[in-house]
């Protein structure tokens, strides 16, 4: 353990690459990773149902790989298939949101343990679940009907960021100590529990496997990725990343996500 390092990765726009698949070389770095005794760990915004599938087609079903979903609300260990965190958002806290939204116009889903969860099915739905391989459950009355609080929700607008971007100050007052809110892009405006983050999720799995945070490189792109950037020991930027990501780098990559960025990074900092 004692020169083990952890390479914290996002998927979308990161280790994925514009058509949502692995390159062979971002594939061939991880593996090299885990076979030389380092950590891989999915660093991720989307949930746990969505992130699955990428694992085990790219085979980090294995010792040594994590999953942190739901930007930072549930962390996984992929080799057991154990929940080692999970933080939801309190239903009162559910309604108010999904209110809100539909004050605003603006549609919004959340999740339970396997589907997308929605009140009707609209083009946002379809796009999302398109990107994301997740399955929608249609159903009107869904916040009566969910057995457990959920641990995100996210607020779609594909035609005018400005609309979401106001959405989120006018929900700030009210937020504030109750829900951390932040873009995965300029069309996915995410919710999750206060203190949640990819960082705050980065310390408790590295407390939890004893390794320094100092031996921990990131991977990310949007601005959903910045509290890991700045957690890790070296925060790394591909080069498609907003403006605000490569700002809080350590280093931007070369490479862009469909030019095996992921494998660039790797290479340079973990093996």
């Amino acid at each position: 353990m004692e020169n083990t390092k952890v390479f914290f990765t996002d998927l979308d726009d990161t280790l994925l690459d514009s058509r949502k698949t692995v390159s062979g070389e971002n594939q061939a770095a991880m593996h090299e990773a885990l076979d030389a005794g380092h950590k891989i760990v999915i660093n991720t915004g989307r949930p746990l149902p969505a992130a699955l599938p990428l694992i085990r087609r790219t085979g980090l079903e294995r010792p040594g790989c994590y999953a942190i979903t739901y930007n930072g609300g549930l962390i996984y260990d992929c080799g057991s298939g154990e929940t080692l965190f999970k933080k939801t958002l309190p239903m009162e806290y559910v309604r108010h949101i999904f209110d809100s939204a539909a004050r605003a116009g603006l549609y919004a889903h959340t999740y339970d343990d396997r589907n997308l969860l929605c009140p009707r099915v609209t083009e946002e739905t379809r796009r999302y679940c398109a990107n994301s391989e997740i399955q929608w459950r249609e159903d009107p009355d869904f916040l009566e009907h969910m057995k457990e609080e959920p641990v995100k929700i996210i607020v779609i607008n594909f035609e005018d960021h400005s609309r979401l971007e106001q959405f989120r100050a006018d929900l700030a007052p009210w937020a504030e100590g109750k829900v951390s809110v932040s873009f995965s892009n300029a069309f996915y405006l995410e919710h999750v529990a206060a203190g949640i983050s990819k960082g705050g999720a980065m310390r408790f799995l590295c407390d939890r496997l004893d390794i320094p945070l100092s031996r921990t490189v990131a991977a990310g792109d949007a601005e959903n990725d910045i509290p890991m950037l700045q957690t890790a020991g070296i925060g790394a930027a591909v080069a498609n990343a907003a403006p605000e990501a490569k700002a809080a780098a350590d280093y931007v990559a070369e490479q862009d996500c469909d030019h095996s960025a992921v494998s660039e990074i790797i290479r340079r900092f973990i093996l």
